[in-house]
């Protein structure tokens, strides 16, 4: 078996070693190319050339570096047809692997596509899912709301693999009952531009929640690259979190976290499944708002509440994450109320609904389905 693998990111390479070790371990035997990261690389991978050619974001970026992408795309598509794999997998960067997958269909109508991680066709511009049909055979989704979306949009067939968090839940979960007694989260963001938004209604909400609850501790998980421009933040905060630095200090904290205070973003997923009750806000420049509210499809830009097709995590976006509001929310859950109970309780059906069966791996699960996929052919 010959498998072409390609990720553009590096999400997309964390997924993409864990696949090639699955891949491996049901068939020795196979032939994995492609293009991918330094993780994919340790692999015993060869990339077609380095990820970072293609790992680029925004707008203004990918104008920059449009003549390398359009390149390395007509590379990629080159190299695919020399192969002549038994099946092509992209995984995420949709923009990039969508235009290789097309052109190469085109070329070798028979190869099977294999899309890893759905595009969010259930949020915004839905007709991506029909047209995705032309040139995909099989999505496999990290959502578990995913292959449902799919279906109504008349996308390709779509089947739950699990989300890569599942596999780390050990790391996120403490003690429920040494929980109770924890710090209070503040996850302002990992992006310098969004902690330029949201960092001072999350300061002053720490300031008046520590009146109306005195004693509290709180903690402020910084990466690396981020770590100065948190410092500089927390300068002007009338109470200033401890920061946890590095992966192992956040996931201790996450493991021992009474409540949180988050911006949106897949932290609320990893804080779902730490099962620590959370008040999420989020604030977008003027612009970005108005262009929002005409193409997001979603009630909600949470994904443990689009997992759960319910508000677990209450929500105060644009002018309503002020700090008299998000202070009071989270004064709610800190305490022993019903809304911390309710909130514990969601997190409890997330959790079953995100989980596979008999303990599989998502992994694992991706990789079987591939290999079934390519044994029909």
């Amino acid at each position: 078996m010959k498998l072409y693998v390609i990720a553009g990111e590096a999400s997309g390479d964390q997924l993409g070693y864990k696949l090639i070790r699955a891949l491996r371990a049901k068939n020795p035997g196979v032939e994995i190319c492609g293009v991918g990261g330094e993780a994919m690389t340790r692999e015993n991978f060869t990339s077609l050339f380095p990820m970072s050619d293609i790992a680029v974001m925004g707008v203004m970026p990918v104008i920059a570096h449009l003549p390398t992408l359009l390149a390395r795309i007509d590379q990629t598509v080159k190299a695919v047809v020399a192969a002549r794999p038994d099946a092509l997998i992209l995984i995420d960067s949709p923009d990039f692997t969508h235009r290789v997958a097309r052109r190469v269909r085109k070329i070798l109508p028979s190869l099977r596509v294999i899309d890893y991680v759905s595009p969010t066709v259930w949020a915004w511009r839905p007709g991506r899912a029909k047209e995705m049909r032309a040139y995909i055979d099989l999505v496999l989704a990290l959502l578990p709301f995913e292959p449902a979306a799919h279906e109504r949009l008349g996308g390709p067939r779509c089947i739950y693999v699990g989300h890569p968090l599942i596999e780390r839940l050990d790391d996120f979960r403490g003690d429920d009952v040494a929980k109770q007694d924890g710090p209070v989260l503040v996850l302002p963001g990992s992006r310098g531009s969004v902690l330029a938004r949201m960092g001072s209604a999350f300061g002053g909400a720490l300031a008046k929640l520590d009146v109306m609850r005195p004693g509290l501790d709180y903690v402020l998980p910084a990466a690396a690259p981020i770590e100065a421009r948190v410092r500089a933040m927390i300068e002007d905060w009338e109470v200033k979190p401890r920061l946890a630095l590095g992966e192992n200090e956040k996931l201790a904290a996450f493991r021992a976290a009474r409540a949180a205070l988050a911006a949106s973003g897949t932290v609320t997923l990893e804080l779902a499944l730490s099962r620590t009750p959370t008040i999420v806000a989020y604030r977008v420049p003027k612009f970005e708002e108005f262009v929002a509210r005409r193409l997001i499809q979603t009630s909600t830009i949470v994904l443990p509440n689009l997992i759960l097709g319910e508000n677990a995590f209450p929500e105060y976006l644009q002018e309503q994450a002020k700090p008299e509001p998000l202070a009071a929310a989270l004064a709610g859950i800190v305490d022993d109320s019903d809304e911390r109970r309710r909130q514990l309780a969601a997190l409890d059906l997330l959790k079953a609904r995100m989980l596979l069966p008999h303990g599989a791996q998502p992994s694992e699960r991706a990789a079987q389905a591939i290999i079934e996929l390519v044994s029909l052919t």
